[in-house]
């Protein structure tokens, strides 16, 4: 009896030693450079912003989407005057209304790319400053395979769209519409079990942009601390966790339910760098806030600075929370989208 029961202490005491197997991919810790830095709001008192979410500048013209207006997603402005050329992408169940507004790329003038995933569908709308108009020219509807696409890029060949089964990380799809190739997968170190994939993507929920000069695709967790670099030229893939770990959750009834903290909020890819808004906190210390009757900051105050292959360079940390952002390294300035003042854009030196 003491022989079986000494052996099964030591069946114990291996599995309990065993742990979890080792971390497959790298981690950072810190940032070797850190700088705390003022924002400067910019004033535009003529269009009211219920929840302003991204900004992009092309040229003399910006464009900033607003989440949860009841009018209009989308505001053109002249730049750096930021005076209002004219709305777009009203709100609505018309024929050419948007049920909803995941994200945007402004390619140029003619070419300002909007996702509706409620309509699964991509529109490309024309900006005319003279005319002080905005014209909807062209509409992609999507596959019904993708199910419901909440992030994309324009390319060249096709769009890059993540996937939201749990299936694969991101689709290359026609510009037409149609998939061309499932790819790569999402890049957890636990091992879930099928039918949990939906809840998983839904999780592992990510912001994405694409450099075309340096080939570089560049995906954020808005949960946890995770980002991958597809290199679209090499084809080398990099991923890397912070300190947060991959994205926590519960699955209950095939959804996920976030658990840990709220991680990225956007990104951006230039020739040299990978920019991101960090936010960081925990979903328990969100709670406290809505428990209190009040809400909980909206976007983060890190900007996170890493190299193309993911290393970390350096770390600001802003007077204000924001949300999307637009980096110019030329001049060495950001602008981005702030829900929490009275101005919906605020810009800084970097």
């Amino acid at each position: 009896m003491k022989n079986l029961l000494y052996i099964l202490l030591i069946g114990i005491t291996l599995i309990s030693c065993s742990g979890s197997p080792d971390p497959l991919y790298p981690r950072y810790a810190i940032f070797p450079d850190e700088k705390t830095v003022a924002t400067q709001e910019i004033s535009i008192d003529s269009v009211f912003f219920r929840y302003p979410y991204r900004v992009a500048v092309k040229d003399s013209i910006a464009v900033i989407m607003d989440l949860h207006n009841d009018s209009h997603y989308f505001y053109s402005f002249t730049y750096p005057e930021w005076t209002p050329i004219a709305s777009f992408g009203k709100r609505g169940g018309g024929p050419e209304e948007m049920l909803s507004a995941e994200m945007f790329q402004f390619c140029s003038p003619d070419s300002i790319w909007a996702l509706d995933a409620n309509r699964m569908q991509i529109t490309r709308w024309s900006i005319s400053p003279y005319e002080k108009k905005v014209s909807r020219v062209e509409e992609i509807g999507l596959d019904k395979n993708l199910v419901r696409s909440l992030d994309f890029y324009r390319t060249d060949s096709a769009f890059l769209i993540t996937d939201y089964l749990g299936d694969f990380r991101y689709h290359k799809v026609s510009h037409s519409g149609k998939p061309i190739k499932n790819i790569g997968k999402i890049p957890t170190e636990i091992n879930y079990e099928q039918d949990i994939h939906p809840a998983l993507a839904q999780a592992w929920r990510s912001f994405t942009d694409y450099n075309p000069k340096n080939g570089i695709y560049a995906i954020a967790t808005q949960l946890g601390e995770t980002l991958e670099i597809y290199n679209l030229k090499t084809q080398a893939h990099n991923v890397i966790y912070g300190p947060a770990g991959e994205p926590q959750f519960i699955e209950k009834g095939g959804e996920g339910f976030p658990t840990g903290i709220k991680g990225f909020v956007d990104i951006q890819v230039t020739d040299d760098y990978i920019y991101t808004v960090f936010d960081g906190m925990s979903w328990e210390e969100r709670d406290k806030f809505y428990k209190r009757g009040m809400s909980a900051p909206k976007g983060g105050h890190f900007l996170y600075v890493f190299d193309l292959a993911g290393n970390p360079v350096r770390k600001y940390t802003l007077d204000k929370n924001i949300l999307g952002i637009h980096i110019n390294e030329k001049t060495n300035t950001g602008i981005a989208t702030c829900a929490e003042s009275d101005n919906p854009i605020v810009t800084f030196k970097l």
